[in-house]
């Protein structure tokens, strides 16, 4: 709209034009106020009935709530307006008319819930507090591609349409691919491996991953954003340092610039950045603090997969980032190299937030021979990957990488109590629309 003005720049002595929605309607009688909102903030508007042109009063008046609308005026100041400001104006026009029921109150006086407010994303976006989110959201994904730049990793896109699953034939979304099964790719990380193989060396990712996980909760999707990362000659202690930095890195970035948005979500006073480096905890050392915290009915033993009670109960214990390291190989992927000096650990790690598991990583297997026998020890076929073992025929060079949920850092970070609150549109078991 030529010579628009956002809400947040209109001085007192200045004319402008201001569009955005109809916030609130306030009529006093002889005079009546219109909050206008836009991207930037809110404005009010003065209607004086009996000294303005009683056609541009009426248009105003009729306007329902969340109706778009451009109004023209002269910019005054005005102590006792919300923002010091309000607009006399010369005309209003109303450019999109609202439904006067709307499914939700954006203002947020009236609360929705969530499935209602899924179910009408669009309006729900209208609110400060989703704004938020995702303006945050936002300086994640820039803090973290800064970081992995600082780390002079190369950003690539891999397929996400592939002809095998990352981790064989389970949790697939399979689609027909010009008569052929093909799927939805559940991790970048066979490309990403490739990647190092070749002169790039360094590599990172940010892109959907796709998961038909049968899990219903606050905390898992279908569709997800993965963070991805992938070094050659890095062993898994140094794949842990960058993880560290990046995500830090995240922290930093919301702080240095959302002040504003932190403000908003109520997080000003208690959000901080993480200091220093990430206690690393054995897996032999995390079930007996977990079996020390008294949290689950049976006692953990060694080979078992973590219950999320357990993490729970350790992340109370550990109060900060943390990582989990020295898996048994048994219960990690095939690609994940074991210890050269202990064949039954595997160097594979997650970090954690006490919440819940933000990452997947380890050193990954080079060695041709051994990745096949990963392979035949899972129960996979070597030759469905042939276009990723080959490679490893041709001179791949030792390497360590991981995966980050990006809506689990989110969700972390800002204290969300539903992970779909960090998606614009989710994806579950129960949400293929909008």
């Amino acid at each position: 709209m030529e010579n628009r003005t956002y809400t947040s720049d209109a001085e007192p002595g200045t004319t402008v034009t201001v569009a955005g929605w109809v916030h609130e309607l306030r009529d006093l009688g002889g005079i009546a106020f219109l909050i206008v909102r836009d991207t930037a903030g809110k404005i009010q508007v003065k209607l004086e009935k009996d000294e303005m042109d009683a056609e541009m009063v009426e248009t105003a008046l009729d306007a329902n709530r969340e109706s778009v609308v451009r109004v023209d005026g002269e910019v005054k100041e005005e102590p006792r307006a919300p923002t010091g400001v309000e607009v006399v104006p010369s005309s209003v026009e109303v450019v999109a008319s609202a439904d006067t029921q709307l499914p939700l109150d954006p203002s947020g006086k009236v609360g929705a819930e969530l499935p209602t407010r899924l179910d009408n994303r669009t309006l729900d976006l209208r609110r400060e507090e989703a704004q938020a989110i995702f303006e945050i959201r936002a300086e994640v994904l820039r803090g973290v591609r800064d970081a992995f730049r600082a780390l002079e990793a190369t950003e690539i896109n891999t397929p996400k349409i592939v002809a095998t699953g990352t981790e064989g034939g389970t949790e697939l979304f399979p689609i027909t691919y010009f008569g052929e099964e093909a799927f939805m790719n559940q991790s970048p990380q066979l490309f990403k491996q490739l990647m190092v193989g070749s002169g790039l060396e360094r590599v990172f990712e940010v892109g959907p991953i796709f998961r038909a996980e049968e899990h219903n909760t606050p905390r898992h999707l279908n569709e997800a954003t993965s963070i991805d990362f992938e070094s050659a000659f890095y062993d898994h202690h140094e794949a842990m340092d960058a993880c560290e930095r990046v995500v830090t890195a995240a922290y930093e970035a919301v702080a240095d610039n959302c002040t504003d948005q932190l403000e908003t979500l109520g997080l000003a006073d208690s959000f901080t950045v993480p200091e220093g480096s990430f206690p690393r905890l054995s897996y032999e050392e995390a079930i007996e603090r977990i079996n020390a915290t008294g949290a689950l009915d049976e006692q953990l033993v060694w080979g078992d997969d973590l219950p999320t009670e357990g993490e729970h109960a350790l992340g109370q214990d550990v109060g900060r980032h943390y990582f989990i390291t020295d898996w048994p190989a048994d219960i990690k992927p095939f690609y994940i190299k074991d210890h050269d000096d202990d064949e039954t650990l595997s160097t594979g790690f997650d970090m954690m937030h006490p919440r819940m598991e933000l990452v997947s990583g380890g050193q990954r297997e080079h060695r041709h021979d051994q990745l096949i026998e990963g392979f035949e020890q899972q129960g996979l076929d070597p030759e469905q990957f042939e276009y990723y073992t080959k490679m490893f025929r041709y001179g791949m060079p030792p390497h360590a990488g991981w995966g980050l949920g990006g809506e689990r850092l989110v969700m972390t970070m800002l204290e969300l109590d539903n992970i779909r609150e960090a998606v614009l549109f989710p994806r579950d078991r129960q949400r293929l629309s909008p």
